[in-house]
């Protein structure tokens, strides 16, 4: 999927790793995955 996210711990935008489409409780999509510098879960809101 090649998804862009913010990595809190390196301050910067990272392609994420291991990616996966999860639903929020309040039923929005979401996608979440790892970074591939530090291995932080990373999280991003939207399709």
């Amino acid at each position: 999927m090649a998804t862009e996210a913010y990595c809190v711990k390196c301050k910067a935008k990272r392609t994420m790793q291991n990616d996966h489409k999860i639903t929020m409780k309040n039923g929005k999509p979401a996608t979440e995955g790892t970074c591939p510098v530090c291995g932080t879960k990373m999280f991003k809101i939207g399709a």
